[in-house]
């Protein structure tokens, strides 16, 4: 028997946004239950107009038809980043919001569901307020840096405890510090873990996350070594850690952004304005600025920046002068 879709308190029509691909997944997952007759709909390639336009036209065709003797019928229309807040033209708004009047004055079976997922969705627009009263909305906030960290590191921890182990103090901080806060890379990284340590041991220190866990999904790869010998005003090892990436194309522009962001960082910490650091970081870095004094470190910062200047505007032998000027930053002068 079909009704109206706010009928009895149930919701047929559910949106799920977020840009935590897993958390998206995992939250329609609970929505579907065991229901049968599950359709997936993936407009993640659709990239121009027309294939947004088509992506449009599908998700109604699946909505219009129902379950006829198919004792369930649920739609999961996922992926749609060119809903309201994305990017898509004029055309494809109009379509989205013809599309959503239609969702509004539908009446479905009561064996049918109605799913759509995407990154993004503008609180307020057009789209949003037609669907406000037939549909149930979960949204996924994109959390400052340091509240993702804190919530990622104590689902790391809560993950561990599955697991059957648990972290050394300060582990997980370091543990998300590299893998990101990526739920799925997350929940990867933590089964590495827990294999990585054997049967026999029920606790992942610092050194463990070091030897075996790499960056998750969306993290771009840091070079820890570089960073953490510059932090250590340790010189060998800097010099050393360096070459490992000189073969690289564009060594030069890359490691001069980096090495001057580590100054950066270091001058925060060393001034007490790395509030928005994790704690793991800040931490860190408070450790290694005591290595250098204000000074030094502000004049090495200014030293490549005037560097990444030069490489950028394509300066001859820009990868023998991250090097030397490397060198020369590092370098202890004795006081007088």
């Amino acid at each position: 028997m079909a009704f109206r879709q706010e009928a009895r308190g149930l919701k047929q029509v559910h949106i799920v946004i977020g840009e935590d691909d897993f958390l998206v997944a995992e939250t329609v997952k609970k929505i579907v239950g065991g229901r049968a007759g599950l359709e997936v709909l993936d407009s993640s390639g659709a990239s121009n107009a027309e294939s947004q336009l088509a992506a449009v036209r599908e998700a109604d065709a699946s909505f219009s038809t129902p379950p006829f003797l198919d004792p369930e019928k649920v739609t999961w229309w996922k992926n749609v980043h060119f809903l309201p807040g994305g990017k898509s033209s004029e055309a494809v708004k109009e379509a989205l919001e013809k599309f959503a009047g239609k969702i509004a004055s539908s009446l479905l079976p009561e064996n049918q569901m109605f799913i759509l997922s995407g990154p993004k969705l503008l609180k307020g627009s057009k789209f949003e307020k037609k669907l406000a009263d037939v549909a149930e909305i979960v949204r996924f906030a994109a959390e400052k840096p340091y509240h993702a960290a804190r919530s990622a590191a104590l689902k790391a921890a809560e993950l561990a405890a599955e697991a059957g182990f648990r972290f050394a103090p300060g582990a997980a901080e370091k543990f998300i510090s590299v893998v990101g806060t990526d739920y799925r890379s997350i929940m990867s990284e933590i089964a590495k873990l827990r294999e990585y340590l054997g049967p026999g041991a029920d606790v992942a220190t610092s050194a463990d996350v070091s030897d075996i866990s790499s960056p998750g999904a969306k993290v771009e790869a840091e070079v820890w070594d570089v960073t953490d010998a510059i932090g250590s005003r340790n010189t060998g090892a800097a010099l050393e850690a360096l070459r490992k990436f000189e073969l690289e194309n564009g060594f030069a522009v890359f490691m001069s952004g980096i090495i001057e962001k580590t100054f950066r960082q270091l001058i925060d910490a060393k001034t007490g304005r790395d509030e928005g650091m994790s704690p793991y970081a800040q931490k860190k870095n408070r450790g290694f600025a005591a290595n250098w004094s204000l000074l030094e470190l502000r004049r090495a910062r200014a030293r490549f920046l005037a560097l990444r200047e030069k490489v950028v505007s394509g300066t001859a032998a820009g990868d023998v002068l991250v090097v030397t000027e490397l060198i020369r930053v590092m370098r202890r002068v004795a006081r007088r």
